[in-house]
């Protein structure tokens, strides 16, 4: 069986078969920069993760699983990740997953067969009979799943080196007093930083924070007040504007 305890070392390529999937159940983790040579599928059936790139944060809370294509670094922070999951995809299938690191939505079957392989032996041969069946499926399932925009591009010009995911960033003319620059100057530096304005990429940042938020069950009252909302009705309102649910809808589908 693949089950492991929170702190027990695990190696993937150090077995040879071509998918390797391990289950855990997690408390309060940070793995720390690293990499992998296969392509590292993530799930969690409750609390959340979060994923940092060279140059973005992504935000996984349940129902959604993340891929990270081989050898690219990354920092995955998990907060009372209950039912976790991690399958290891060898170079042979990486045709079957997308070039860039995504969030995917997971249906139930995709649910079910991730969990069949995250808790199979190391030593499955999955080329071959019903395993090489459940793994034809497994791809399928993959490349129909919706790619979800759960991430956040952080800016690297030193004049914004303030900004974190940490803590809600300020509004653009309090922004551009510490920057020291014009509200254009902040304007055309996000643009050519990460693609939005800074207003788009503050309301992203508030989106992927709430979903984190929510995920780690703190209550309305709690999120408005950290999201720099006037009111429950304000913060709930944006949230479906920004995914077209309602955050009790987004945390069930």
């Amino acid at each position: 069986m693949a089950w492991l305890n929170q702190y027990d070392h695990f190696v993937p390529e150090e077995h040879l078969a071509s998918v390797v999937g391990i289950a855990a159940e997690m408390g309060k983790h940070d793995s720390g920069f690293h990499s992998h040579d296969r392509g590292q599928l993530l799930f969690t059936q409750s609390g959340c993760m979060r994923i940092t790139l060279a140059s973005r944060v992504s935000v996984l809370p349940p129902m959604r699983i993340a891929w990270i294509p081989p050898r690219v670094e990354h920092r995955v922070e998990m907060y009372a990740s209950v039912g976790y999951r991690s399958v290891y995809i060898s170079e042979e299938f990486h045709d079957n997953f997308p070039i860039e690191s995504e969030i995917l939505t997971i249906s139930p079957l995709l649910r079910e067969i991730l969990e069949r392989i995250s808790i199979a032996d190391f030593d499955t041969q999955w080329e071959e009979g019903r395993y090489a069946n459940l793994l034809a499926v497994f791809f399928d399932e993959i490349t129909q799943a919706p790619r979800q925009p759960n991430h956040l591009f952080m800016p690297k010009d030193r004049r914004l080196s303030r900004l974190s995911f940490d803590d809600l960033p300020p509004a653009l003319q309090e922004m551009a007093k510490f920057v020291g620059a014009s509200e254009k100057t902040i304007t055309r530096l996000f643009y050519k930083e990460t693609g939005l304005s800074y207003q788009q990429w503050r309301q992203q940042w508030r989106l992927m924070k709430a979903i984190e938020l929510l995920a780690t069950h703190h209550r309305y009252i709690d999120i408005s007040q950290i999201l720099g909302f006037a009111s429950d009705s304000a913060f709930i309102t944006f949230f479906k504007k920004m995914t077209g649910q309602t955050p009790q809808e987004y945390l069930k589908s």
